[in-house]
């Protein structure tokens, strides 16, 4: 009788010692998982770089053991390195085409801020403030002003005397959605640009200099007197280089700012598809252009979106912990992320696209599983 119970007693030790040790080393393997040291590869537009770049450093401060990695390649290369699945994620400012998406099916975007796009010049002894239409941008970049002082910028600037020089013009040499952005506000107001050169990432430029990336064409304007670029505005303003006004639907010249893009966001009333259909005509640029009550709005606003596959076991050397990290990351951009755009002149989303942005994150999954709750 005494052995029998001995022998239970023995048997609930050794079960109880079990359970402790199965209980630790699971503890142990979450908090090993926990701590894994992981790097998440990036790539895309220059537009956003700075905000993105602010963004890395600060989510590196909470959490230390993940390292996101984005380089500023622009949009095209970002939208092909994200095609090629060579990076976890891709930033443009372009929406995919219909054949892009269909090259990377199952693609979600996911628009994370509102920037602009600023006319740059150097003119010497000139300051900001230069006012444009949008049919002379046009008629500058086809090359059919050539000369500071052609009578129609003259008639838009009777109090600046603007100098007998060649207007020198600079563009973007890579895939860009800067490039999409300014193209796509010259196909609006211009029918002979539309008609003979459109908007893409890439397009035939009639004339000027190439710049590999806004930093290219922010030097390129700085080093040469009398010529003219587009870049987003944190890089003029960074640059210290003088940036022009552009005139409205309202006809008013507007300058670019934090408000003006608000302003322009607002007007622009955009309905945005669901996250996994097709966002190739979600254009800010086209509620305004043509609006007359959008009195205070900037009309070369735009979007800059995320794109990442809604199932992430579709990527080479993809887990499930590096994916739920990617998710992490995408979420804290939408929510307290967005807490340093205005510094950086972005316009922080307003509360019904990081809503939209929320259902869309809440679509990821790896193997099936959703990662987003």
């Amino acid at each position: 009788m005494g052995l029998n119970r001995n022998r239970k007693i023995l048997l609930v030790a050794v079960v109880a010692t079990i359970t402790i040790a199965l209980v630790i080393v699971y503890q142990y393997l979450i908090h090993s998982e926990s701590e894994r040291e992981i790097t998440i590869n990036g790539a895309g537009a220059s537009f956003p770089f700075p905000l993105i770049d602010k963004w890395i450093a600060e989510y590196n401060k909470l959490k230390k053991n993940v390292k996101i990695n984005y380089q500023s390649i622009g949009s095209g290369g970002g939208i092909r390195q994200h095609t090629e699945k060579t990076v976890y994620f891709a930033a443009s400012d372009a929406p995919l085409t219909p054949s892009q998406a269909a090259n990377a099916s199952n693609t979600l975007h996911i628009p994370f801020t509102i920037g602009g796009v600023a006319i740059i010049y150097n003119l010497p002894g000139v300051s900001k403030g230069i006012k444009f239409s949008g049919e002379v941008l046009a008629d500058i970049f086809m090359g059919k002003i050539s000369k500071w002082n052609d009578p129609k910028l003259v008639e838009l600037n009777p109090n600046v005397d603007l100098p007998d020089k060649d207007i020198i013009v600079v563009h973007r040499s890579d895939g860009s959605g800067t490039t999409f952005v300014f193209t796509s506000y010259l196909s609006e107001v211009s029918e002979e640009w539309k008609a003979n050169i459109g908007r893409g990432t890439v397009v035939n430029w009639p004339k000027g200099l190439g710049g590999k990336g806004n930093e290219g064409v922010a030097g390129l304007v700085s080093q040469n007197p009398y010529s003219i670029g587009y870049v987003e505005f944190i890089y003029a303003k960074k640059n210290n280089i003088a940036w022009g006004y552009l005139k409205n639907a309202a006809g008013r010249f507007v300058e670019p700012s934090l408000e003006s893009f608000k302003a322009a966001a607002a007007a622009a009333a955009v309905t945005l598809p669901k996250g996994d259909e097709s966002w190739a005509e979600v254009s800010i640029i086209r509620g305004v252009v043509r609006n007359p009550q959008a009195a205070d709005a900037y009309p070369i606003t735009s979007f800059s979106y995320f794109l990442v596959y809604r199932e992430l076991n579709v990527l080479p050397n993809m887990d499930e912990y590096t994916a739920r990290q990617l998710v992490e990351f995408l979420w804290w951009t939408i929510h307290d992320g967005q807490n340093y755009s205005a510094e950086l002149d972005y316009v922080p989303l307003p509360s019904n696209v990081v809503a939209h942005n929320e259902e869309t994150i809440r679509m990821i999954t790896f193997n099936g599983k959703q990662l987003k709750g």
